[in-house]
């Protein structure tokens, strides 16, 4: 069996590479983190222009009409640059659920814009530091009308619109829906919110009666985010690699031009080991990957203990690479004039976008034990 790409999925890959390697250098990543942009439109417009956010969309909604595997090489190199765009909110979760729960209408009408990149989508579901359940979730949403406060929302001050996780008065899991809201409207109010990663920006949304409808059936949100969060498990996953291995090689490249007692740093035995835990935990987060982009493309059985194993192993991989890279860098690593920031910010940011570790390891212990069960 062949776990690997095609060569028209490699040559995509390469040329998103080379596009963000000539327009996405970390001088950019740096005037984002420090600057009060919201992402680096020229970089945007350039993604746009290559096609990514409409590489999944169908064909009859203004999209390429592509696999998932196809998004799944972009968001490697995505992750690769660190790239301050909003890739991850408006290319994978706002546009996936789209898919997964929209009317035909709704579908025609913002699956078209996402794909035309007139539009950037976003997904809201937290409520603060809480781990987000049915039980806790007070936005609550009911005649057409949305009230409630989310944050932090990845993108909220860029987007157009956002996916809103809201109590809709049911029992138990059933007891929230999806809700999709135009976040143009003078009933929304945003506030930009710090976090670990500057370099994608995050607010705070507040909804005071805004117009809004419901995306898929009432009471269906829980199980409909679930389903989200496995496919989109498995396009982070892929994020995270891409950066694990840019950590991984901006370390072994510093170690070999770092000179120390007459001799690169390299050469010392505790820098290989390092480097070499980091290649070890790479190359097991990139196998896990691959079979979860298998599962998803050809809608396997196996997706949800797929997706999990594949969102443990590569958080672990970027968290890992994204420590020994500064610590490889040593004193200078900690500073803020080094670029070994943008990996440990863009790691911590990710690991937390879907749940935190501990839920996915969860997850995944649940589910190989019904599977097991089964």
């Amino acid at each position: 069996m062949n776990f690997d790409f095609s060569d028209d999925q490699k040559l995509l890959k390469e040329q998103v590479r080379k596009f963000l390697a000539d327009k996405c250098p970390t001088k950019v990543v740096r005037r984002v983190l420090d600057g009060n942009e919201a992402y680096a439109e020229e970089v945007w417009r350039g993604l746009v222009e290559l096609g990514v956010p409409a590489t999944a969309i169908p064909e009859e909604y203004g999209g390429l009409g592509l696999s998932p595997l196809e998004l799944c090489v972009i968001a490697e190199e995505i992750g690769r640059a660190a790239a301050p765009v909003p890739f991850d909110s408006s290319v994978v979760l706002a546009t996936e659920v789209l898919k997964l729960a929209g009317s035909e209408a709704q579908k025609k009408k913002w699956l078209a814009e996402l794909a035309a990149g007139k539009a950037i989508g976003t997904l809201a579901v937290a409520e603060g530091a809480q781990p987000p359940r049915p039980r806790n979730i007070r936005t609550t949403f009911g005649g057409g009308r949305l009230s409630g406060k989310k944050v932090p929302v990845i993108d909220g001050d860029a987007a157009t619109f956002a996916v809103v996780l809201a109590n809709t008065g049911g029992q138990g899991d059933r007891a929230v829906s999806l809700v999709l809201v135009d976040l143009s409207q003078s009933a929304v109010k945003r506030k930009r919110v710090e976090t670990i990663d500057p370099a994608r920006k995050q607010a705070e949304l507040t909804f005071d009666g805004a117009s809004a409808e419901l995306l898929g059936a009432e009471g269906q949100g829980w199980s409909l985010l679930e389903r989200l969060y496995d496919a989109a498990a498995v396009y982070f996953a892929f994020a995270q690699v891409g950066g694990a291995e840019a950590a991984m090689w901006m370390a072994r490249d510093y170690a070999l031009q770092r000179q120390a007692f007459g001799r690169a740093i390299g050469s010392y035995q505790a820098i290989k080991h390092k480097l070499a835990d980091c290649y070890v935990k790479l190359e097991l987060a990139r196998s896990n990957a691959y079979y979860g982009a298998m599962m998803l493309t050809d809608g396997g059985a196996d997706l949800p203990v797929a997706a999990a194993a594949a969102r443990i192993a590569a958080t672990e991989a970027y968290d890992f690479a994204a420590k020994e890279n500064i610590q490889t860098h040593g004193g200078i690593g900690f500073t803020w004039e080094a670029d070994t920031q943008f990996h440990y910010r863009r790691a911590r940011v990710l690991a937390l976008a879907l749940g935190g570790p501990m839920a996915w390891k969860d997850k995944l212990v649940t589910r190989l034990e019904q599977k097991n069960a089964a």
